[in-house]
């Protein structure tokens, strides 16, 4: 496909869209808007009911009960009757066939997005715009351009935007950042990641098609949006990570995961260039790769690779590798390994993980205080950045570059 048909989706302003320089915020800061009061209620409208926006309602519904949480899940939305109406029920709240119906309802807070990856740009702006912070599952959003239009926006509204990789909160990613500043293995030369499954019917295919489901409860063209108009066809909707119209495959839905909570150890970067290969090699049900591989070149001199099948489950380990030293990444916390060459100067060391306020914690507390949540629109960004230029690279057999100046991805 060509570069112009892969931003086909693009909504970014022609007359000069995302400003340049969003690459200027960081990790943490904070926002220079009112704070909610310690016992105001933060009202959450659940947008997508699938799977994992079930999920996280029950969880906004579960903390509801608790004395003094101070949280409470008040609205859903869905293009599926079913899920909907399930969705209403568990949380007791108003439901909307429309999101944008939900955004206009006065009393909501925060927004938790839920949906196929290709409409994450679009509700997340839409949210922002409304004066609603925003929880935003990976990916942030479909192509790189989109994202830097979402992190000009969420900055420009001055809202608070968590993206859902929850690794991001775990504690041993913050441990590893600190050792990294310390220069302790001095300085950083590759890094390796990766996820692995297998299954005999192929990933995502476990994701259940309702044989009751089609046109006369699913509102089919707001399921498509913006991408390219087709006839319903159930495993698009309910199985939509095996298709190019809706997601970026392994890359969006795993290695987000992966390179998010790196982004925590190593300081999030914009990369500079990135290759991909990999195919269908065993499941020839899909369009997205079951076997993908990307490499990321960044600008500090180090390199990010990124591994992972859907038809073997071996995976390698994460581990980041200094010029003088080593961390690898355990079960009961990371172990840090000298060089040979640097021993006297390296000492080994095991750290375990502390306690550390959960990722839905770090965002409702951001919400109150108006800080930076963990995994925010700048870290998301460059996330994207990198994970979108991985899709690209694969897709168009091109080594793709950036332009950091302009934030722009240039293809070779």
């Amino acid at each position: 496909m060509s570069s112009s048909g892969m931003t086909r989706r693009r909504f970014l302003s022609q007359s000069g869209g995302a400003a340049v320089g969003v690459a200027a915020a960081f990790i943490g800061g904070r926002f220079p808007a009112s704070a909610l009061g310690a016992n105001e209620r933060i009202n959450i409208g659940s947008i997508g009911c699938g799977g994992r926006g079930t999920s996280l309602l029950n969880d906004i519904v579960a903390r509801s009960k608790k004395p003094g949480s101070g949280v409470a899940a008040v609205a859903v939305s869905d293009v599926y009757d079913v899920r909907r109406e399930q969705a209403r029920r568990i949380c007791g709240g108003k439901a909307y066939k429309d999101y944008r119906r939900l955004l206009e309802q006065k009393d909501i807070d925060a927004v938790i997005i839920a949906s196929p990856d290709h409409w994450h740009a679009r509700m997340s702006i839409d949210a922002a715009e409304a004066g609603k912070d925003i929880y935003c599952e990976k990916p942030m959003t479909y192509t790189v351009e989109e994202a830097k239009e979402v992190a000009q926006v969420v900055g420009e509204k001055k809202r608070v935007m968590q993206i859902g990789v929850q690794s991001c909160s775990d504690d041993i990613w913050w441990q590893a950042r600190k050792i990294i500043r310390k220069k302790t293995i001095g300085k950083l030369l590759w890094t390796q990641s990766g996820v692995s499954r297998n299954s005999i019917e192929g990933d995502w295919n476990y994701y259940r098609i309702d044989p009751n489901a089609g046109p006369h409860n699913i509102d089919w063209n707001a399921f498509l949006g913006s991408a390219p108009k087709r006839p319903y066809d159930p495993d698009r909707f309910f199985r939509w990570r095996k298709y190019w119209d809706y997601s970026g495959g392994i890359a969006t839905d795993l290695f987000y995961h992966r390179l998010g909570h790196l982004q925590i150890a190593l300081g999030p970067e914009f990369p500079k260039r990135v290759v991909a290969s990999g195919g269908i090699y065993v499941f020839h049900d899909r369009e997205t790769p079951d076997t993908f591989h990307t490499m990321i070149d960044y600008p500090t001199d180090h390199t990010i690779v990124l591994l992972g099948s859907q038809a073997n489950r071996q995976k390698v380990p994460e581990i980041i590798r200094g010029h003088k030293g080593t961390i690898r990444f355990e079960e009961t916390g990371l172990v840090v390994q000298p060089e040979k060459e640097f021993e006297k100067e390296v000492e080994e060391m095991q750290v375990s993980p502390q306690p550390r306020p959960g990722h839905m914690d770090n965002f409702l507390q951001c919400i109150r205080t108006r800080e930076k949540p963990h995994c925010n629109e700048i870290v998301g960004y460059r996330v994207m950045v990198a994970i979108g230029m991985g899709v690209r690279a694969y897709r168009e057999q091109k080594v793709m570059l950036f332009d950091l100046e302009k934030e722009e991805v240039v293809p070779s």
